[in-house]
C-alpha cells in the first residue's frame, strides 16, 4: 500500500474516532476538528511504514495538540482584563441572546463540567476514563510522570462525578464501542457497517425543536440505518458529548442531538431531537 492509500485508509478508520477525541477534551467542535486536521497532516509527514499502530500514534498527537489549545485557553481566561471571555462574541458581532437553541442548551450543559478541570485533568481522564489510553502512554502524551497522570485522572473523575449523577446501569465500555462504530459508520457513509451494529427490532424517532408534535418513526435496520445516513452522513460530524449522547454538526453548527439505548452490543433505539434551522443559515 502507497503512502497516499495509506493516509486514506487512515483518515476512512480513524478521523471520526479523532475528531471525537478532541472534542471530548475541548468541548468545541471546530477546535476539535482543528487538531484532527493537524494530527493528520503530521501523520502525512512522518514514515507510515515505521508506525506500529496508526491509531496509537494519532492519539497522542491529538493528545499533545488538545493540551495545547487547553493551556492556551487557560492562559487567554487569566488575563486580567476578562477581555478573552468577549473575544468569540466580538468576533461574530452576534447578540448571544438572538439565537437560543441546541448550541446554547447543549454547550453551557457540556461546559458547566469541562470547566471543572484542569488542561492536565481533562486529558488524562479523557485518555484514561473515556478512551481507555493506558497512563504510560498518557505520561508521554502530557510529559508528566505516570502517578502524576493517575492522580490528574483521579481528580478529574471526582469532580465529573459531582457534576451529575451517572446513567443506571450503563456499561460504558460497551456504550463507546458501539458509539464509536456508529460514528465512524457514519462518517463514511457506511450503510453496512451502520445496519450491523443496529438491533433487528431497532426503532427511531426524530423530533423538530421548532415543532415538537412532528415526528418521524423508522423501524428496523435497513429503513433506521437509511434514515440516519440521510442526516447524519458524509458532510456532517458526529461526536460523543457523554454516553449514550451524541451531537451532530453541520459546518461547525449543533443541529441535532441523539441519544441512543443500547442494549446487549446493539443500538435498540435512537431518539433524536433537531433544529433544521442551524442545516439552512
Amino acid at each position: 500500500m502507497n503512502e497516499s492509500a495509506g493516509l486514506e485508509a487512515a483518515w476512512r478508520d480513524h478521523h471520526p474516532y479523532l475528531v471525537n477525541l478532541a472534542y471530548r477534551m475541548l468541548g468545541d467542535i471546530g477546535e476539535a476538528e482543528d487538531v484532527a486536521q493537524e494530527a493528520f497532516l503530521r501523520l502525512a509527514r512522518a514514515d507510515q511504514d515505521q508506525l506500529n499502530d496508526v491509531r496509537a500514534w494519532l492519539t497522542v498527537v491529538a493528545g499533545r495538540l488538545s493540551l495545547d489549545v487547553l493551556r492556551s485557553a487557560r492562559a487567554r481566561l487569566e488575563r486580567p482584563d476578562g477581555a478573552a471571555a468577549l473575544d468569540k462574541t466580538a468576533a461574530t458581532g452576534a447578540d448571544p441572546a438572538d439565537r437560543v437553541t441546541l448550541d446554547d442548551q447543549v454547550g453551557s450543559a457540556l461546559l458547566s463540567v469541562l470547566t471543572r478541570l484542569s488542561p492536565g485533568e481533562r486529558v488524562a481522564f479523557v485518555l484514561h476514563d473515556i478512551f481507555k489510553i493506558p497512563f504510560e502512554e498518557i505520561a508521554h502524551t502530557v510529559g508528566r510522570p505516570v502517578g502524576t497522570c493517575r492522580q490528574l485522572a483521579r481528580r478529574a473523575r471526582t469532580k465529573v462525578a459531582g457534576a451529575a449523577p451517572a446513567p443506571v446501569g450503563v456499561n460504558t465500555d460497551e456504550h463507546r464501542q458501539v458509539t464509536d462504530a456508529f460514528i465512524t459508520a457514519c462518517a463514511n457513509g457506511d450503510l453496512q457497517t451502520l445496519a450491523s451494529v443496529l438491533d433487528p427490532s431497532v426503532w427511531g424517532v426524530g423530533t423538530v425543536l421548532t415543532d415538537p408534535a412532528l415526528r418521524q418513526v423508522n423501524h428496523g435496520r435497513h429503513d433506521v440505518a437509511t434514515n440516519l445516513l440521510r442526516y447524519l452522513g458524509p458532510g456532517t460530524t458526529v461526536v460523543s458529548a457523554a454516553e449514550p449522547v451524541l451531537l451532530a454538526y453541520d459546518r461547525r453548527r449543533l443541529f441535532a442531538v441523539v441519544v441512543l439505548t443500547i442494549r446487549d452490543g446493539l443500538v435498540l433505539k435512537i431518539e433524536a431531537t433537531a433544529d433544521p434551522s442551524a442545516r439552512t443559515q
